[in-house]
Order: C-alpha cells, then structure tokens, then sequence
C-alpha cells in the first residue's frame, strides 16, 4: 500500500496543485461537474446529489490511500479542475490518474501542466511502478497529452459508454517509472 496521507502544494508556471479549501472551492467546483464538456468526457451523467458532493470534496484532504488535489490557474487563483491518484493495485504496485478541466481552465495548457506536475510528484515521492488511465476515445486532445507524456495504450475496452445513441471506446494507458524516468533525462 502506498501512503498518500501527506497533501503537498505543486507549485508550476501556470497552476498550483494544493489541497481542497472547500468553502473557497465549492462553487468552482460545483461549475466543473455541471459543465457539459466535463459530462462527456468523463462519462457522468447531469444528476448529483450537491450534498453528496460536498461531503466528498470535506473528506478529499482525510484521505490517506489516495491523493486529490485542487488545481488552481495562478492568473486569476481559482480552482478550475483536479487531479487525482487512486486505486491502488498490489499486483502491479500502480494507482489510476484522472483529471478534470472545467471550462475556466481549459485551451491554456493547463492540463498539461498540472498532469506533468503531478506524474512527477507521484513517482519521486513514491515507489510505484506505474501510473495508469481510462480515456475515452472521443477525447482525442486528453490522448495527444498523455501520450506526450510517456502513456502507452496497453488495451481498449470496447463500446464502454453509450453517449447519444452512439458506442465509445476506453482506452487504458500506462505510464511506467522507466518510461518516466527517460523523460526526466531530456
């Protein structure tokens, strides 16, 4: 097990990964989950329960087997998406990555950098093997990233989601600590 009880701040050019400030975040946040975009690409659907959410977002910085952060756009100090690294598996001693871009965030390389920032927090603080995702195959951009970051399509699910009436692909990822570390050599 990996103990991700400790909540850094990731300090980059453009967005400051830190804990959750609930009172502070919440109406960002609540504007993240209910964009349509965000919907899409992440397979949800339009229906939450606010209270719900907000207990979710009170216990994020309690958490010690996983670690969520906000990411903050040091233009305008404002929550704009998070990250996440969750799900540990003891067989191939790697954890998931997500991440999520509200509106406000979004064509400024923000994502980028806020997933690079933290690829590399979670493998210079920890020991993992791997980092992996899901990616849904109408998110070309999400891929492109990935991809640029050292992340290889290890297997697809096929027709994961119905969105509109139509099928969509996941794509799983990894991204292993050699493929990381070559990239931390350039």
């Amino acid at each position: 097990m990996i103990d991700l009880s400790r909540k850094p701040n990731l300090y980059g050019k453009k967005v400051t990964l830190r804990p959750f400030h609930l009172e502070e975040d919440y109406p960002s946040i609540v504007k993240c989950l209910k964009n349509p975009v965000v919907l899409k690409l992440t397979g949800s659907d339009e229906s939450f329960d606010e209270g719900k959410v907000k207990e979710w977002y009170q216990t994020r910085n309690d958490q010690t087997d996983r670690l969520d952060l906000a990411v903050i756009d040091n233009e305008t100090d404002t929550l704009v998406g998070e990250v996440v690294l969750n799900l540990y598996e003891e067989d191939t001693h790697s954890m998931n990555f997500r991440i999520l871009i509200g509106p406000d965030g979004r064509d400024r390389g923000l994502g980028t950098e806020a997933t690079k920032l933290f690829l590399d927090h979670a493998f210079k603080e920890t020991d993992l093997d791997a980092v992996t995702l899901s990616v849904f195959a109408f998110n070309p951009r999400a891929r492109h990233v990935y991809e640029s970051l050292g992340f290889t399509v290890t297997s697809i699910d096929k027709e994961d989601l119905e969105h509109e009436g139509e099928w969509i692909d996941s794509l799983n990822m990894t991204l292993t600590r050699s493929v990381w570390k070559q990239s931390q050599k350039i």
